[in-house]
């Protein structure tokens, strides 16, 4: 199999984490890569970015923050990447490309990567143009990849949401069944094609232009185990686990959750335009705030799932991260999309909470959903 990886999606995240990881490992002597990265969103506020990925040269990516209580900072020139294509303009290089050499897919499309648009809905789909959506793209791409007889393929896609493997593969096959399709394609995708679900965790706080980005020490890339996955490369970050579930709950209920706590407070309370997660927790008045909001609601609704000890835990390493003195993770980026990380992270929290017995009483929580819910109907 290839072990060239495509990669949609041009941000800085996956910059600084699976392309560095690729970098390492091929660094290390390990059969990976490299990889093409695919600018699927047709943004032209991006579009630099593109031409920027096929530099010889590499990009940029810092590393800066606190590892076991002592400053860590180091430079990594990542050489992973040898080619930038945009979906848009590069449509018949990307299909051969994705026909005849990709063995990896690799996706970060953001909170609402994938919905699905109307237009993609329909015989057009496969008519040879260029899907709207990331799971039209990819749908007509894998029924190219099957109508040449190409090898399998692995899908790893690393969006924040849950079972993201099993997600796109159901939108992939129900736009599969609108457009026409054949039921061997369909059989295919079962068979050849793996979706494998999987974690991301790293906080990445700057972008370097054209292409490069500033990241904390901190990182994580959990794949979860299924029949005839292996994992792609050996990385310290990178890991095979039986259940994400674990992983999932404790980065989206609190670290992502505390993200958007502090974002719902920066957007009502007039906060400076361009102020950080270090800068609003350096405020005792908001700190004390997220300390309550952790210590009363989140580590006792952990607790009443069994899981008690691990949330304790992962707040503490959390609070950390926030308090990087190296990272400026400037709110303004993470309130974008506010109203689906509210769904996502907070909502689907007291969800999960909803019946369980030992239950805490969750009055922010409630309150800031039901504000949200007010302004946004559903």
């Amino acid at each position: 199999m290839s072990t060239r990886i495509v990669q949609f999606g041009t941000s800085r995240f996956l910059q600084a984490h699976v392309d560095l990881f690729v970098h390492e490992a091929r660094e290390a002597g390990q059969n990976i890569g490299p990889i093409t990265v695919v600018q699927a969103s047709g943004s032209a506020a991006r579009a630099g970015r593109v031409t920027a990925f096929g530099r010889p040269e590499g990009y940029p990516v810092i590393i800066r923050g606190m590892v076991e209580g002592l400053p860590v900072e180091r430079q990594v020139t990542v050489r992973a990447v040898d080619r930038g294509l945009s979906a848009a303009t590069d449509w018949e290089a990307l299909k051969a490309l994705f026909a005849n050499d990709a063995g990896i897919v690799v996706s970060n499309m953001g909170d609402a990567g994938y919905e699905i648009a109307a237009q993609d809905r329909g015989p057009a789909l496969l008519a040879g143009g260029v899907p709207l959506s990331f799971p039209g793209k990819l749908a007509a791409l894998l029924h190219h990849r099957w109508s040449e007889g190409a090898a399998p393929v692995t899908v790893l896609p690393c969006e924040l949401i849950n079972r993201n493997g099993e997600v796109l593969k159901a939108a992939v096959k129900e736009l599969a069944i609108a457009s026409g399709a054949p039921a061997a394609f369909a059989a295919w995708l079962d068979r050849e094609v793996i979706f494998a679900n999987t974690l991301v965790d790293r906080i990445v706080s700057e972008p370097i232009e054209p292409v490069g980005a500033v990241a904390e020490p901190y990182a994580l890339w959990a794949i979860e185990a299924q029949p005839g996955l292996a994992l792609p490369f050996s990385h310290p970050s990178v890991v095979l686990a039986d259940d994400l579930e674990p992983f999932e709950r404790l980065k989206l209920h609190i670290l992502n959750l505390g993200h958007t706590f502090l974002a719902d407070i920066w957007a009502r309370e007039g906060r400076p335009a361009d102020e950080t997660v270090r800068a609003i927790l350096a405020d005792d008045a908001v700190r004390a705030r997220l300390d309550a909001l952790y210590a009363q609601e989140v580590v006792p609704g952990f607790q009443a799932r069994g899981m008690g000890r691990e949330a304790g835990d992962y707040v503490a390493v959390t609070l950390d991260r926030f308090r990087n003195p190296f990272l400026d993770h400037r709110i303004a980026d993470i309130a974008q999309n506010h109203g689906v990380k509210v769904k996502r992270r907070i909502k689907a929290f007291l969800d999960w909470l909803a019946g369980q017995p030992g239950a805490p009483a969750t009055p922010v929580l409630d309150a800031l959903v039901a504000r949200h819910a007010q302004q946004v109907p559903a």
